[in-house]
């Protein structure tokens, strides 16, 4: 297997599961889209009129392994752009025929055979079925719109993990099964934090536990932002076009808008708080002292995503960000950015993500504003980071289509990345709004602008933290921090009430649960729910004022006074802030 790289390998396993599958349903329409090589394995879109089951993908294995032990050959042949049309007419495969239509006049044909089966393909290839190792294993088929295109058929989507010896497949496997466990939608749904509805697709509604969570992450920001004096501002949700197109944002972004017409004029839903800053700022007359000027802004925005490419909260089209705008001179661009992503690191360490990468994203080809603008936008953000310290990477062309932009990655639990933060620097929407101050030589000029979100969108930071703690939450932002258990309703249930008030009143998220049922069914309730902490009261506690408390996760109790519980309680709510920020606050 050391002659054939792993890409090289999946690329041939994805044509051994296509001939699988029209050997096992000879005589059905079957037809076939593309099959990609992609991480950690393989995929193909079928056409077929039988819906792929569970089963029917344990029988594509067998069929596959027995492929495999026939050490067919696989030969690479070329046709002309014709020649192959014809060829694939023939076969019934319209889908590879529309493939070959799109490509340019004399470009070379490229085919690979094995057996009976031959398929249309770049490759490379390995040389023979006997080549491929049996480490791969079909995972599942989901729907997926030919070509991408949400208004072509829908086709059945396989995919398979595939590598080159078991041991590597296995240890997928278990992180697979890991990562399934760990699912946001599926937390979401067992510890009663959100839902979706049919009536508004891609748009979470967040339960009364889940809404504290949301509320707690706004606190947090809110802290943040006194720390590093934000001002927070509200902005209309619902604005005439003629902004957007002030913006540029209709010319670049309308297919991602959504749109409405009011006193027979075009007005659109917002998308993102920025031309909303920029009138806030051109509004008044501002001088060099009151630079920086930093507005935050928790207003919901609504982006339009198509269906196949929403997935439970991580991409939804109703949204809130922590997103804020700064006003800038161009000579501060370095310190606030060092101020930017000190906040970054200091947030992203508090929430236990500590494998954190920074990326620059430069020009991209559809761009706004002239060459040299943008050279000195990146070449301010260059410096920026080079000054602060922090080791990034150069992600060309893939900057916002007004400037270049820094993101940042964390790695969750799993050690998979997620792009939470974003630091964009723009020099055009300034100049777009007219916006000036007056500097210290009493001059008019105009500001820098920095757009910037820290947890990006609230509800993808919830999915990505919610699977990142695999739905246990830290004490200050659990939506219930505690759940009181009397051991007997009639004996102890009113001392369990008059501590849960206590609790209450000093701000902790704290309830009774009285319910008639054993104590031992209330305990795995509680672990299931990821409570933190489970306080039991019975008669041997209302006797000394004291409360059995076992933590989540725990396998045994442990007695303590309450007033010694009430402190450990407040000191762990003190975590509603980032240690480091403390003692200034």
């Amino acid at each position: 297997m050391a002659s054939f790289d792993l890409d090289t390998i999946r690329h041939s396993s994805a044509h051994l599961m296509a001939q699988a599958i029209s050997r096992i349903w000879p005589d059905s329409d079957v037809q076939f889209g593309v099959g990609p090589v992609i991480e950690n394995g393989f995929y193909y879109d079928v056409q077929m009129e039988h819906k792929l089951t569970e089963e029917d993908l344990a029988t594509i294995e067998n069929e596959m392994k027995k492929i495999i032990k026939e050490r067919l050959p696989i030969e690479r042949k070329v046709m002309e752009k014709q020649e192959a049309i014809d060829f694939f007419k023939e076969q019934g495969q319209e889908l590879k025929v529309e493939l070959i239509n799109s490509f340019a006049e004399g470009e070379e044909i490229s085919c690979y055979g094995q057996g009976e089966f031959i398929d249309l393909c770049r490759g490379p290839h390995v040389e023979s079925t006997g080549n491929l190792p049996m480490a791969f294993k079909l995972l599942h088929v989901a729907g997926a719109y030919w070509r991408g295109d949400e208004k072509r058929q829908m086709l059945q989507r396989v995919y398979a993990a595939c590598f080159k010896d078991k041991k590597d497949l296995k240890q997928h496997l278990h992180f697979l099964e890991e990562a399934k466990k760990r699912d946001h939608r599926k937390l979401g749904k067992e510890l009663e934090l959100f839902h979706f509805e049919r009536v508004a697709p891609a748009s979470p509604f967040f339960m009364p536990k889940g809404a504290k969570v949301y509320n707690e992450l706004v606190d947090f920001m809110r802290r943040i932002y006194r720390h590093y004096e934000y001002d927070e501002v509200i902005t209309p949700q619902i604005l005439d076009s003629d902004l957007w197109h002030t913006s540029g944002h209709y010319e670049h972004y309308q297919e991602n808008m959504y749109f409405s017409r009011i006193d027979e004029r075009e007005y659109a839903v917002k998308p993102m708080n920025c031309p909303c800053h920029m009138l806030m700022f051109a509004h008044y007359k501002y001088s060099y002292r009151d630079l920086p000027l930093r507005y935050a802004d928790f207003g919901r925005l609504h982006r339009y995503e198509k269906a196949g490419a929403v997935a439970g909260l991580t991409r939804v089209r109703t949204f809130c960000q922590d997103d804020a705008h700064i006003f800038i001179d161009v000579d501060g661009i370095q310190e606030e950015i060092q101020k930017l992503m000190e906040m970054f690191f200091i947030c992203y360490e508090h929430f236990d993500f500590n494998n954190i990468k920074v990326n620059l994203s430069t020009r991209p080809e559809k761009k706004a504003g002239d060459d040299e603008t943008w050279d000195k936008a990146e070449d301010a953000l260059k410096k920026a980071l080079d000054q602060s310290g922090h080791e990034y990477h150069i992600k060309e062309g893939d900057g916002a289509f007004y400037g270049p932009k820094i993101d940042v990655e964390i790695a969750d639990a799993l050690n998979r990345y997620h792009q939470l933060g974003t630091i964009q620097l723009d020099f055009q929407l300034p100049e777009r709004f007219n916006l000036t101050y007056t500097n210290s030589n009493s001059e008019e000029v105009r500001p820098v602008v920095i757009h910037r979100a820290l947890l990006g969108s609230l509800e993808r930071f919830i999915g990505v933290y919610l699977e990142h703690v695999g739905g246990a939450f830290p004490f200050w932002l659990a939506p219930e921090q505690a759940v009181i258990v009397p051991v007997n309703n009639a004996n102890h249930l009113e001392f369990a009430q008059k501590l849960q008030k206590e609790l209450f009143d000093q701000g902790f998220r704290v309830r009774v649960d009285d319910r008639n049922e054993s104590m031992g069914y209330k305990t795995r309730q509680t672990q299931k729910a990821k409570i933190p902490y489970m306080l039991v009261v019975g008669d041997k506690e209302m006797e000394s004022e004291s409360i059995s408390v076992r933590s989540y996760g725990a396998k045994f109790s442990k007695t303590m006074p309450i007033s010694e519980l009430k402190e450990q309680f407040a000191t762990l709510n003190l975590e509603r802030m980032p240690a480091k920020l403390r003692a200034s606050n």
